[in-house]
């Protein structure tokens, strides 16, 4: 399994050989990008997207233009996400959630999941040769059934797909909701990759998954004070010591029997 350490800070591809998850909407606004050291994945920020402004702002040629940037500049990427839409609650109604504000999209579960398979299908046209993997939509283990029939229907045949993403379960992912919606899209014998998967989701389903990211260092490190030495910050969560010394703590904190389904790659 592979963990990806997702970051807001797209240079730090040129400090680790760690893998990363970085948002292609901050190597777009970068006048200058750095070659990888090590593998990396790419978000398409579509969550942030979504939240702001209920819909997608940038078009698929836009997003294909930057990933190819992205591709030629930083190195090929181990897969890209595509513009999906997200099924959790806030996202399709809208409302405030810890001080942030969701538009909502107000529309139903099902028409995002045809928008996701729908993008899919044209990113995948406009660059058949740049790792963009379908992503799985739902909130329901019912709704996810449905998302892997749309894609059946549409002539993508999710068991030959290198990565299948299985969104939406970030707020669920260590709930028993969450442990039942991986093992029955587990169960189609596809290669999931996990989005925002911290520790409790991890020991209960990690073996069930080919990858998985997260940024909890981040908020983790925010109400916690910095580490010895670093005296420069108040806090730590804008720190790559930190975020790679707490990946190294959730890896090792997975039951024994799993550890070894994940790729305990050393900051470099």
């Amino acid at each position: 399994m592979q963990f990806y350490l997702t970051t807001h800070k797209r240079h730090w591809v040129k400090l680790t050989d760690v893998p990363l998850f970085l948002k292609s909407e901050h190597f777009a606004a970068a006048v200058k990008l750095y070659p990888a050291l090590g593998p990396y994945a790419v978000d398409s920020g579509g969550f942030s997207e979504l939240q702001r402004n209920g819909c997608w702002t940038r078009t698929p040629r836009q997003y294909v233009g930057d990933l190819r940037r992205i591709w030629e500049c930083v190195g090929p990427f181990d897969w890209a996400a595509p513009q999906d839409w997200m099924c959790e609650d806030l996202i399709i109604h809208g409302g405030t959630a810890q001080g942030q504000r969701f538009v909502g999209t107000h529309l139903s579960v099902i028409e995002h999941q045809r928008r996701t398979v729908a993008n899919f299908l044209e990113l995948r046209s406009l660059a058949p040769d740049l790792r963009i993997i379908p992503v799985l939509q739902g909130s329901t283990v019912p709704e996810y059934e449905r998302c892997v029939e749309m894609y059946e229907r549409a002539g993508v045949n999710l068991q030959h797909e290198p990565t299948v993403g299985l969104g939406s379960v970030c707020r669920l992912q260590s709930t028993r909701q969450g442990a039942a919606v991986v093992t029955a899209m587990a169960a189609h014998d596809l290669r999931l990759h996990g989005f925002g998967f911290k520790t409790l989701g991890l020991e209960r389903v990690g073996h069930l998954l080919a990858s998985a990211d997260s940024a909890a260092w981040s908020s983790h490190a925010r109400w916690r004070p910095p580490l010895p030495g670093h005296t420069t910050h108040k806090n730590c969560a804008n720190c790559i010591d930190y975020a790679l010394r707490w990946r190294q703590r959730v890896i090792k904190s997975i039951p024994a029997q799993r550890q070894t389904l994940l790729t305990n790659r050393s900051a470099a």
